[in-house]
Formats: structure tokens, C-alpha cells, sequence
């Protein structure tokens, strides 16, 4: 499992309590990591009622099977990963991933790398990620935000590493061209 550079501590402290079934303890889980998870929620699904939807199941899972966790792992990997599970399993229930990865490959410009993403107004940058198709959003923001490889991403959506890799190369030609962002000219 990969690790996500938005990682965030938790004292094994107070996963025991709230593993012993301790109100508060939980709470106080839920409250640290509902802002993450609903981030990481709205990136994949690109939308807010939708992302609410994945942080509320994705804490009653965590309510639910916190006696399975096993501290061989970071806490929010763990959770992380149910999430992202939560986000994708919406996504594929609305057969979104079949009907929007199709992307007419003639409008797009030719990819010549990765997006520079610290250019972007973070603003215009959520309105352009928002405009692509579900599965694409959710590839580029595994990949680049959350660290996880092809291999990783293509187990999670149940598609090919390949899959994964298109999906990144068109997201980012189609970034670009939503981004109306010029590629360096190199000497």
C-alpha cells in the first residue's frame, strides 16, 4: 500500500480507546480525519453530496471494523484506503467508469509530461479537474496526490495498469488544454 504525502498521526492511544468501544475516542477520530476523508472523497468523485455520501460510509465501515485494524500500518492508510474504496465502489454503482472513459482522443493535445501543477490557481485547477470524466479525475488525483503506482491504481478501479496509464497521459493532455497551459518551448 502506498503512503500518501497527506499522512496524518494518530496515538495508538487513542485507537485503543475507541477499539474498546469508547464514544469520545471515536468522536475524536471521526472529527481528525472527516476533512481528509471528505477531501480525498470530493477529488475522486467531483462532487460534494457525493463526497459526503463516501465520508459517511466510509466512518461507518471504520464504526464497524476498527477491532480488525492491526497497528502493523499507519492508521490513515488504513482508513485512507477504505475511502478510496468507498469513493470508487460509488462510482462504479453509477456505471459512471464504462460510460465516461471514453475520450475523443482528436481533440486533445499531444502529453509532454506532468501538469504544472503549482502554476494553477487552485481555484481554476478544481473547476478543470471537475470537467473531466469521473475515472480520469480519479486515476490523476491516485497517481499524483495520493502516490499510488499503475499497478495499484489498476487493482483498485478492477482495470488494467494500462487502463491506469491512459487514463493519466489523457487526463493530463486534457488538463492542459482546460488549463490553456502552454508547453515550455525547450532550446
Amino acid at each position: 500500500m502506498s503512503r500518501s504525502q497527506f499522512a496524518i498521526d494518530v496515538p495508538d492511544s487513542l485507537v485503543a480507546r475507541a477499539r474498546s468501544g469508547c464514544r469520545e475516542a471515536f468522536e475524536q477520530i471521526y472529527r481528525r480525519f472527516e476533512r481528509p476523508v471528505f477531501t480525498l472523497a470530493l477529488r475522486i468523485c467531483g462532487d460534494r453530496e457525493e463526497a459526503g455520501d463516501v465520508l459517511q460510509d466510509t466512518m461507518l465501515k471504520l464504526f464497524n471494523h476498527l477491532p480488525d485494524y492491526r497497528a502493523d500500518c499507519p492508521f490513515w492508510g488504513w482508513l485512507r484506503q477504505i475511502a478510496v474504496n468507498e469513493a470508487l465502489l460509488r462510482l462504479r454503482r453509477q456505471r459512471r467508469l464504462v460510460s465516461e472513459i471514453t475520450v475523443d482522443e482528436d481533440d486533445l493535445p499531444e502529453d509532454r509530461g506532468l501538469p504544472p501543477w503549482a502554476a494553477a490557481d487552485a481555484a481554476l485547477l478544481q473547476r478543470a479537474l471537475d470537467g473531466l470524466p469521473s475515472a480520469t479525475r480519479s486515476v490523476l488525483w491516485l497517481y499524483h496526490a495520493e502516490g499510488y503506482t499503475h499497478d495499484e491504481i489498476a487493482a483498485l478501479m478492477h482495470r488494467t495498469p494500462s487502463f491506469s496509464k491512459s487514463q493519466l497521459s489523457r487526463g493530463t493532455r486534457r488538463l492542459r488544454a482546460l488549463l490553456q497551459i502552454e508547453e515550455p518551448i525547450h532550446a
